[in-house]
């Protein structure tokens, strides 16, 4: 009977021309007492090197077994029972039975068998203890292995590897010198089941590790059903990182004809590079043209590059419906990492294009909805041990419906931290008011044009550029201080601004045309402006508390403040910024601002003393524990979270002297809605037949104490279940562990995933917006909501839709719905109504190796209209 504990034992190959006696007394040891045996026990033996065959083995073979060992010395076998493991420099084989000659250095390897010598199952009905090869972190399954350690070729029966993301199945395989299989009659899969649910069946396969996988004649069978997909010979990539090749387009039809979309080439040049060029083709003539970049230098920048060129024809020209587009579109992402330098930072985020390429082009409904293109370039510099900051932008803002393009380039601007020039050194206790003294001095260069659709058609354009240019400097100095006389906090301030352009205006009347004429004049000219405040804040606690009930008290905290500002009259004549003008035949004039085009602005004209009050308002509520509640912690709830209200009067002013009253609250309920208010409330009234507001107050004419002319309420919110608990995050590409990487990519890129985590989640908000400056008013309402829902562990809907109650009709509505095929996914985008009316349906592998293997049925929105 032998006693089923396991014993390891390091062979030399210099063991085989020992005599038989040498080593029959440890083994006899063994085979006779194995309990004597323990289980880190190690028998060694040697002889000298003067007899060592040639074809020995150079490094040592370490054997063990969890149930038994047995050796034949006549034939020279080791026989390993039960997790047999043999190691042999970066080789490693496991499996329930191993045999190994120790004459030929062959080892044979099969799985567990009973006493019928039939496979042994465990109770999920798999196999027991089946060879598993290990050579370095490549490794491999199989039902038999038949290894020489000397040659290192070997032959497997029923073979399963992973090349990459491959999966390779095959009947018999060899293996070489060079670790290059040859299999037949294989299988090539990215499906990770034992049975998989598709593959390619080839009859001879070549596995060149970290290289390719070179097959013979092939086809498709899906679901066990060959599909009529031959291919005469297949090249698959295998090696680690970027790979260059053809990327293959997908075919089909639409009004604009027959077309090849997203074919191309993809350039993998380095780690720290790549290039892809893409192609859309019709055959009636409409084309576009994709690049796309990514490059990355690590501890110091990554970015991407995106250009886009599209040609959209449609209908033929003699047709009253023919149209053509042609519009282009770039993006540019860089970002500077933070290792790269601690005092300087650059990053670029760059979207702009013609004003129609997203409405044509793009299949995101964020892009297709947004109506402005925002660009920004910018460069920060700091000093270590200096609160100084010089920063440098240049900024792009594009709204799509007016045409209007605003540059800005460039926007340099100098900032020095606060600094205290009377604060007294060595000083003890309490700083007084001249201490706190502090100025923040700023310089400001900008250079800013406006341009829209209709400047860029003119053929001149970039030599009138320079017409529409609006650049000058500024330089700032706020004087602050501050002290507390009783609860009241008191902020003195001084602030005094220089303005400097390089170009002013004069204006002048034409008695024969009967017109006022405006000259540009090319020289440098500075202006100037001061003000000065005083603010006075406090802050009043009120509290009721209630002796019985679940309410514990409520809790009012009221803000009031007060300031008073004031500032001259700069378009006094003694200043020079301003001058008068003719402007009619009666002789008539008005005055102008010589830097009315300025791009800071001018010297403010008007004398004004402005006295401005304002309260704030904080309600909360504390609650008792319930009776039934565990926690002894009084919970406090928020009922309102700010209450404004706040006006201003000019005594300065020789009409109009109050202001706008301006209102505005907000809170949130439960934790999870939030809701806003705000609203203007104007004292004058309107004369509907003058069409102006005029100086009278709205109790004088109608009664009324105020006159409502904007308002607006928001309510939102956004809910979500808990996040199910996995150790992977299930995506519609692959399973990705969550790496720093790979999370960034995923936020990069998170159209390309899928996220089952979140069983459902949902964002709704309802809008007002109500506006009567005069005698007509406009109301904008709606309601949208958003959200995805996992309609079981394998399907995800996504919606995104709302309503519009003044024009009756529905917002952009579009469905997501996704479904995870294990190896593949399904993917349908589907908007019902509407300009963008369109579908597409994806079934595709999920695996990037076989990127290409996928069906798309699609009708774009020009196919509808």
């Amino acid at each position: 009977m032998k006693v089923k504990k396991a014993a390891t034992i390091l062979f030399s190959r210099q063991l085989l021309i020992l005599p038989a006696v040498y080593f029959s007394f440890p083994f006899f040891i063994f085979a006779q007492d194995t309990a004597h045996v323990k289980t880190s026990d190690t028998i060694h033996a040697t002889t000298p090197d003067t007899s060592v065959s040639e074809s020995a083995i150079k490094s040592k073979v370490i054997y063990s077994a969890r149930d038994s060992m047995r050796m034949d010395l006549d034939s020279q076998k080791v026989f390993l029972y039960g997790e047999g493991n043999v190691k042999y420099e970066e080789l490693e084989l496991n499996a329930d039975y191993i045999e190994f000659n120790m004459k030929t250095n062959i080892a044979f390897s099969r799985g567990a068998r009973d006493s019928s010598g039939n496979v042994r199952l465990d109770s999920a009905g798999n196999a027991i203890g089946d060879p598993v090869f290990k050579q370095g972190e490549k490794s491999f399954d199989a039902k038999e292995i038949t290894y020489n350690f000397e040659t290192k070729k070997g032959k497997i029966r029923e073979i399963t590897t992973v090349e990459g993301e491959a999966f390779i199945h095959a009947r018999d395989a060899k293996k070489d010198t060079g670790d290059v299989y040859y299999v037949k009659n294989g299988r090539y899969t990215t499906c990770d089941l034992e049975h998989p649910h598709f593959y390619i069946k080839t009859t001879k396969l070549k596995v060149i590790p970290d290289d390719k996988i070179i097959s013979g004649p092939a086809y498709v069978v899906i679901g066990d059903v060959p599909l009529p997909l031959v291919l005469p010979f297949g090249i698959f990539p295998n090696k680690t990182g970027r790979k260059s090749g053809v990327l293959i387009p997908f075919y089909g039809e639409s009004n604009l004809g027959y077309f090849l979309k997203d074919g191309g080439y993809y350039f993998g040049m380095s780690d720290f590079f790549d290039l892809a060029l893409r192609g859309d083709f019709y055959s009636k003539g409409s084309f576009g043209v994709k690049t796309h970049s990514n490059y990355i230098r690590r501890y110091k920048y990554s970015g991407n590059v995106q250009l886009s060129y599209s040609n959209i024809q449609i209908s033929e020209k003699e047709f009253p419906d023919y149209s053509r587009t042609q519009d282009f579109f770039l993006r540019w992402s860089h970002m500077q990492d933070a290792k790269a330098s601690p005092t300087s930072r650059f990053s670029a985020n760059v979207n702009a294009g013609t004003s129609t390429y997203q409405k044509y082009n793009s299949y995101n409904a964020n892009d297709y909805l947004s109506n402005t293109f925002q660009s920004n370039i910018a460069w920060n510099k700091s000093w270590q041990g200096s609160p100084n900051n010089l920063s440098i932008n240049a900024s792009h803002s594009q709204n799509t419906k007016t045409k209007i393009v605003d540059v800005t380039l460039p926007d340099a601007a100098f900032t020095m931290g606060r600094r205290f020039p009377f604060k007294r050194r060595d000083f003890v206790g309490k700083p007084n008011v001249i201490d706190k003294i502090g100025i923040s001095p700023s310089f400001n260069a900008k250079n800013f044009i406006r341009m829209d659709s209709a400047f860029f058609k003119d053929p001149y354009f970039v030599n009138k550029l320079s017409d529409r240019m609006q650049n000058g400097i500024k330089a700032s100095a706020p004087i602050t201080t501050s002290w507390n006389l009783g609860p009241l906090i008191f902020s003195p301030s001084i602030s005094a601004n220089a303005y400097g352009y390089f170009q002013t205006i004069h204006k002048r009347w034409d008695a024969d045309s009967s017109r006022v004429f405006t000259d540009t004049l090319r020289t440098f000219k500075y202006g100037y402006d001061y003000s000065t405040s005083l603010t006075t804040s406090t802050k009043l606690y009120g509290m009721f508390a209630f002796r019985h009930g679940i309410v514990k008290a409520i809790r009012h905290v009221m803000t009031p403040s007060a300031s008073l500002s004031w500032r001259p009259d700069f378009s006094q004549k003694q200043y020079g910024f301003y001058e008068d003008v003719q402007t009619n035949t009666f002789g008539n004039t008005q005055s102008y601002s010589i830097f009315q085009n300025g791009i800071f602005g001018s010297p403010a004209s008007g004398k004004s003393g402005v006295i401005t009050l304002g309260l704030d308002n904080n309600l909360e509520m504390k609650l008792r524990p319930a009776k039934k509640d565990t926690s002894t912690k009084d919970r406090k709830i928020v009922l309102i979270d700010n209450l404004r209200i706040a006006s201003s009067y000019n005594i300065a002013a020789e009409n109009f002297n109050w202001s706008t009253t301006n209102l505005s609250a907000r809170t949130r309920l439960f934790k999870k809605v939030d809701i806003t208010l705000s609203s203007v409330l104007d004292p004058y009234a309107y004369d509907n037949v003058l069409k102006k507001r005029i100086e009278k107050f709205e109790y004088q004419v109608n009664g009324k104490l105020y006159r409502l002319t904007d308002a607006a309420f928001a309510l939102s919110t956004s809910l979500r279940s808990l996040t199910q608990k996995k150790t992977a995050k299930t995506t519609g590409k692959k399973t990705v562990k969550k790496n720093v990487d790979e999370l960034n990519y995923i936020m990069s890129h998170p159209d390309y995933y899928v996220d089952f985590n979140v069983p459902w989640d949902l964002a709704v908000n309802y809008n007002v917006v109500y506006s009567k400056p005069g005698a007509s008013d406009t109301v904008i309402q709606s309601f949208t909501f958003s959200g995805n829902v996992n309609v079981t562990e394998k399907w995800k809907v996504g919606f995104r839709s709302g309503f519009d109650f003044v024009k009756k009709n529905f917002t952009f509505t579009s469905f997501d719905i996704y479904r995870d095929l294990h190896c593949w996914e399904m993917h349908l985008n589907w908007i019902p109504f509407g300009f963008r009316r369109s579908y597409m349906l994806t079934l595709n592998v999920k695996a990037s190796v076989l990127q290409d293997l996928k069906l798309e049925r699609k009708r774009d929105w020009y196919d509808y209209n």
